[in-house]
């Protein structure tokens, strides 16, 4: 009886839940702790999903972090909103020994709201809390349950937070009920799912690993679901917001989109249809029709992010957005569509992750988390046309980086469709650069530079393209490396069509760009570039080699040179050929002209990890040539 009081009495002080764990460091097998600046001691997952409209999430973890470059891994983070409650967090902060030194509950959290500076509205809201701790190693283990008021989507397990993290135990289990039929994927799991069921009934599924050591951080690395272990989770009936549905696939799901988010939500006022029919009026080609629509919803809307109840999937109605003039992703495309529908022209909401890094929906299983963006495709008798219509100055037919070369969820009235985004191919991603200066006896430098960007290149001065022109000057001499850079005129200017160029046209003049010394002047003769970081050589990399955009830079400097004065060294000359890239440089002297030509193309795709030292050896190479100095001397 004493024994069980003091259970009792040792749970509600909070510790109870891990008075039976011993984490003391030194007992961390010693397989897990190189490249480890976390260990996972133990990591309990488990999903119960109740009903449609019920589902339990619990999480029971502790987590040894090694050394400050893990303290991130120590951060507790738990989102919620009016249909995801938080029921109880509370957690214990022990010592390398083991020894408990602190404790938590919720309201040591910090409760803010999860929305970003773009966001208008938002109910989503996020928990956070992070011990303050100074000495190395400590333990942070907590649990924490959230009940949700949705089945459509269920958390995938992710047991391997990252690079440099290492798992002593995790599992995962899921249930259900007996009528309840889950869809998973298994990627790169050690074992199979044991599946069963359990005494009241419930379909259980349960996974597990153990003794996974910490993946080192490699440069160049393809996405992590290569090589990590995941499962992915696909409800076939579920309940969101108390719309119901069911899906098997794609298609059925890009159908349940239409049918419930979609429909009916592109009503227009008749002063806008009327304005679309006159915009459109005595143009016979469908595309500028859409093109001018496009320019017609750009310069009438702004966006602004919205996440409330029903809007983290379905958008405002396009009368809504017409009289606002503003609008989030879902928002704009749906207004858009509506726009375009009047002029007789249809188009697909598509759903699609976003991101530099191309991530594409999974063609083997279907899930609603997969997304997080809406653009919007046009299927032109022969051609598709896609639209960024969150971007109020976007060439028509422009994606750019954001959404590019990547699967996507276009939802139409006969359901969903896997289609593929535009790809912007290493030569169209380039930016060429051509230069015209002259360098006087004293190395001052004067001359005019312009250069032209393209495909995802077109967003390269993005940040500022639109600033006031004093604004514009202060980042341009920022960003070339030119020793006391002065910018006599700068103009900058976008191209409002598909051929997505945006061009910079620049005369400057530097003071002293040349050092003079014993009568020679010494000088970068590349003026744009210097050498970038090369990644550190690696010894038994493990992951292939993944390059995920390809893109080009061509550079053209014509120096005249100061009377009486040559090159006092060879011009360099050089040709680099490899699968993944080709570089050329080449430096000419005629008459009293210097020409220097650098050209680097780099290919995207995945290579073989043993080509990770040739491709470290390409790069050096390429920095080598790019801090080259010319030298001039008076020609005797």
């Amino acid at each position: 009886m004493r024994a069980y009081c003091l259970l009792i009495c040792l749970y509600f002080m909070g510790g109870i839940v891990y008075a039976q764990q011993n984490y003391d460091v030194a007992l961390i097998p010693k397989p897990l702790l190189p490249y480890a600046t976390a260990v996972v001691r133990n990591c309990d997952e488990s999903i119960e999903v109740k009903g449609l409209d019920n589902t339990i999430y619990r999480i029971k973890q502790a987590t040894t972090i090694m050394n400050k470059n893990g303290d991130d891994h120590a951060q507790i983070v738990v989102w919620h909103n009016k249909g995801n409650v938080i029921k109880y967090i509370k957690g214990v902060v022990y010592d390398a020994g083991g020894k408990q030194i602190g404790k938590f509950t919720e309201k040591d959290f910090d409760d803010s709201n999860a929305a970003g500076g773009e966001n208008l509205f938002a109910d989503s809201r996020v928990k956070h809390y992070r011990p303050s701790m100074i000495i190395y190693p400590y333990t942070v283990a907590y649990e924490y349950e959230v009940r949700s008021k949705q089945s459509l989507n269920l958390n995938d397990w992710e047991p391997n937070p990252g690079a440099g993290v290492s798992v002593e135990k995790s599992s995962f289990t899921v249930t259900t009920k007996g009528d309840f039929i889950l869809r998973y994927k298994e990627i790169n799991c050690p074992q199979k799912a044991e599946t069963g069921t359990n005494a009241q009934g419930q379909n259980t599924y349960k996974w597990e690993l153990t003794n996974l050591k910490a993946i080192r951080p490699e440069p160049y690395s393809p996405d992590p679901e290569n090589y990590q272990t995941m499962v992915k989770l696909s409800p076939a009936k579920f309940s969101y917001e108390g719309i119901p549905g069911e899906y098997n696939n794609w298609k059925d799901l890009g159908k349940w989109i239409y049918d419930k988010l979609l429909t009916g939500r592109d009503k227009l006022p008749e002063e806008t249809i009327q304005k679309v029919k006159q915009l459109t009026a005595g143009i016979a080609d469908p595309k500028q029709k859409a093109k001018a629509i496009y320019n017609y919803m750009q310069q009438k809307t702004r966006y602004v992010s919205v996440q409330v109840g029903l809007g983290g999937y379905q958008p405002f109605l396009a009368a809504d957005v017409d009289r606002n003039s503003y609008g989030d992703c879902k928002a704009l495309v749906n207004y858009t569509q509506a726009l375009l529908k009047v002029a007789g022209i249809s188009s697909w909401y598509c759903v699609v992750k976003s991101g530099s890094w191309k991530k594409s929906f999974d063609p083997d299983i279907a899930t609603m988390g997969q997304g997080d963006h809406v653009i919007l495709a046009i299927p032109f008798k022969n051609d598709t046309t896609w639209l960024e219509c969150t971007s109020q100055i976007a060439p028509f037919g422009f994606l750019g980086d954001f959404t590019d070369d990547r699967l996507v969820l276009a939802c139409t009235p006969e359901g969903g469709k896997l289609l593929h985004t535009p790809k912007y191919t290493s030569a169209t991603n380039a930016t060429i650069r051509k230069a015209v200066l002259d360098i006087d006896d004293k190395g001052n430098l004067r001359g005019n530079m312009n250069t032209s960007f393209t495909g995802t290149d077109y967003d390269t001065r993005y940040r500022f393209i639109n600033s006031a022109y004093a604004e514009q000057v202060k980042n341009i001499k920022e960003i070339y490396p030119i020793p006391n850079f002065d910018v006599e005129s700068l103009k900058l200017t976008r191209a409002d069509d598909e051929r997505a160029v945006s061009t910079e046209v620049i005369k400057l003049n530097s003071r002293e760009f040349a050092n003079t010394n014993s009568g020679k002047l010494y000088f970068k003769i590349n003026l744009a570039t210097r050498p970038g970081g090369v990644p550190k050589e690696l010894r038994n990399r493990t992951t292939d080699v993944y390059i995920n955009r390809g893109y080009v830079e061509e550079d053209e400097f014509t120096y005249t040179l100061p009377k009486g004065y040559k090159p006092d060294r060879t011009l360099s000359n050089t040709v680099l050929d490899k699968p993944f890239g080709k570089f050329t440089l080449t430096t000419k002297l005629d008459g009293d002209k210097l020409t220097y030509k650098r050209r680097l193309q780099i290919n995207d795709g995945t290579y073989p990890k043993e080509s990770y030292d040739e491709l470290i050896e390409f790069m050096q190479a390429i920095a080598d040539t790019d801090s080259e100095t010319m030298v001039l001397a008076k020609a005797n």
